[in-house]
């Protein structure tokens, strides 16, 4: 089916879409097999067994579809996905090839619309292009054309004075209510990982209101040391409800991360909802570092993906992952708080938001 692509001068805001809450209910969850070695050096075949983990999670609740770059990757995925205990009858293989699997960042984001008992789900295209630090992302910036033709969809070209505009699913936050989290470090940043070069904040405000239809926007300052994203805010900050956030906060005030952290906690005490409230804040935990080779990996609770079903959470062998799952629990009373081991997830500086990306029912 061809996609419809929005005339330039449209944008989602002007026709009424805006991007529901992760919460809110999916369709399916789009993720991208894992096959690029980089990624996980020594470790991939690891990671096939997690994406089984969360494929086994999500398949209860809404339809997968999995991005291979062939059939005989979609083959080599589906005895992986069948041995893990995962309903393969869920999961929709779709052939595209991709530079990696970080769904979250290349993949589809969906903006919806209700007009009396009709609605439409449309596609925004964010131009991704490697977090402004790899050279290759030509495959993956492809996926969204991908996922509107398959859907039938209008695509949205976002863009920014006559620029494509780049944007990644995890460097934004969503209470579905006209409001949108993000950080300082990732986008405002003059001289590293620049992902759109001379905009300005009230550029980025612009342009988030009219392809998120959002109505403002809340600028936290930094995530924890060793994010490959320089600063995604699903490291750091999430919605849970439309008026509550989680916000990761490091005990320890000799942690390289202490300050970074505690300005986030310092900053969101003078935001304000889309309605003029202040959000409730919850202090989510951090593990304690975790290294590889000796460098510092990204490990943070705030990585989880609410799913239909459940809500995955990365586990790191820490005794605060206890504390982390207790604290999601109650926040999510009505679907089960899953942990999925991700000591080797990370290693790719992600984990479980960072390979996923809800499409709206």
């Amino acid at each position: 089916m061809a996609k419809p692509i929005a005339p330039r001068t449209t944008t989602p805001a002007d026709l009424g879409f805006s991007m529901p809450a992760e919460w809110e209910p999916h369709a399916a969850t789009w993720l991208g097999w894992p096959h690029n070695e980089t990624d996980w050096p020594g470790k991939l075949d690891t990671i096939r067994w997690v994406y089984g983990e969360m494929v086994r999670h999500i398949c209860p609740g809404e339809t997968v579809r999995l991005l291979v770059r062939n059939q005989t990757e979609a083959r080599l995925a589906r005895r992986y996905l069948t041995r893990a205990g995962a309903d393969v009858a869920c999961v929709e293989f779709i052939v595209h090839p991709t530079n990696r699997g970080w769904t979250r960042d290349s993949g589809p984001i969906h903006v919806h619309r209700r007009k009396g008992r009709k609605s439409e789900t449309a596609i925004v295209h964010f131009h991704f292009n490697a977090w402004a630090k790899y050279d290759d992302w030509q495959k993956d910036r492809k996926v969204p054309e991908t996922a509107a033709r398959l859907l039938g969809r209008t695509l949205f070209n976002a863009q920014c004075h006559g620029r494509d505009f780049v944007l990644e699913g995890g460097g934004i936050d969503v209470n579905g209510c006209g409001t949108v989290l993000t950080t300082e470090e990732c986008y405002l940043d003059p001289k590293v990982q620049v992902r759109n070069p001379g905009l300005t904040r009230a550029d980025y405000d612009a342009t988030l209101q009219r392809y998120l239809g959002v109505k403002n926007v809340l600028w936290l300052v930094a995530g924890p040391v060793g994010d490959d994203t320089h600063g995604h805010i699903d490291d750091i900050c999430r919605f849970v409800t439309p008026r509550t956030v989680v916000l990761i906060r490091e005990g320890n005030s000799k942690d390289i991360n202490y300050h970074p952290l505690s300005e986030n906690w310092e900053r969101i005490q003078d935001l304000r909802l889309e309605d003029g409230s202040k959000p409730e804040v919850v202090p989510l935990p951090m593990p304690k570092p975790l290294f590889f080779d000796g460098y510092r990996l990204p490990a943070s609770y705030a990585n989880f993906y609410i799913a239909n079903a459940a809500v995955i959470v990365p586990t790191f062998n820490d005794p605060n992952d206890r504390v982390a799952l207790g604290i999601l629990g109650e926040l999510f009373p009505d679907r089960p708080v899953v942990g999925i081991h991700a000591v080797d997830l990370v290693l790719g500086f992600g984990s479980l938001h960072c390979l996923s990306q809800q499409e709206p029912a």
